[in-house]
């Protein structure tokens, strides 16, 4: 059964994979509802995206019941169906687990988790009254395979509920005919890394190279309409996985 392309939610994007999510779906033809809390950059982002008639707004903290709400509402009444939702928003930092204190655990797990929480049961409730819909997380592969080197256990625990939560629901929502899967990518180019120099990281993948954010919305965009294909984690990695001993 193909997957119904109308209008795709997505949150953290502003900048990024997000933003590129984005910029992915508006060239198959999609609507979509952009999410992220700062609302001057999400303003801009959609001005770059040059897709106005195409694009709605709903700034916001997905830690808030609410900002998840109001997102599934303004799909429906700007565009008419809740169709693919992509939760790309998360937080990530580096910081040993001794020092890690409550604040940084409940920072994490307001964002990565519960976040991705309640925009995923926003969306459900819609999806359950259509046909159905498709549900794309994004992870990381360092549940998988930790360094030593990125000491982030406060933020990984989060990432990794976001996996458990996808393959959970995968389970529980196939009979809804709504699919759940995640993307896990390895190191991509993005503002996160600020002024750091990101390639200096490309020696961990196979491919000698880090990911560009175009190589995680090609997968984002092939979870969302992979008719036949759910509860998968997908690594979009170069290799990183499947490299180290």
């Amino acid at each position: 059964m193909t997957t119904n392309l109308n209008t795709v939610l997505i949150t953290g994007a502003s900048s990024g994979i997000g933003l590129d999510v984005a910029r992915g779906f508006l060239e198959r033809g999609s609507n979509v509802v952009l999410n992220a809390r700062n609302s001057e950059k999400l303003a801009a982002a959609a001005q770059a995206l040059d897709h106005e008639n195409k694009i709605a707004l709903v700034p916001g903290d997905i830690g808030n019941r609410e900002t998840g709400e109001k997102m599934v509402d303004t799909a429906v009444e700007r565009f008419g169906s809740v169709d693919v939702l992509v939760n790309n928003a998360g937080i990530f930092g580096v910081k040993s687990f001794l020092d890690s204190t409550e604040e940084d655990l409940d920072k994490y797990i307001r964002i990565n988790l519960k976040g991705t929480y309640f925009v995923t049961q926003a969306a459900v409730r819609q999806m359950k009254k259509q046909d159905g819909g498709s549900i794309v997380n994004i992870g990381t592969v360092l549940i998988n395979h930790s360094s030593a080197s990125i000491p982030a256990s406060a933020a990984l625990i989060t990432k990794g509920g976001v996996h458990a939560l996808t393959t959970s629901l995968a389970s529980e929502l196939a009979g809804d005919n709504i699919r759940v899967n995640a993307v896990a990518p390895g190191i991509i180019r993005t503002p996160i890394y600020g002024d750091a120099d990101v390639d200096a990281f490309g020696g961990v993948a196979l491919m000698n190279r880090v990911g560009e954010v175009q190589e995680i919305s090609e997968a984002v965009i092939y979870l969302a309409t992979a008719s036949f294909t759910t509860g998968v984690i997908m690594p979009v990695d170069g290799g990183y996985v499947h490299g180290r001993a």
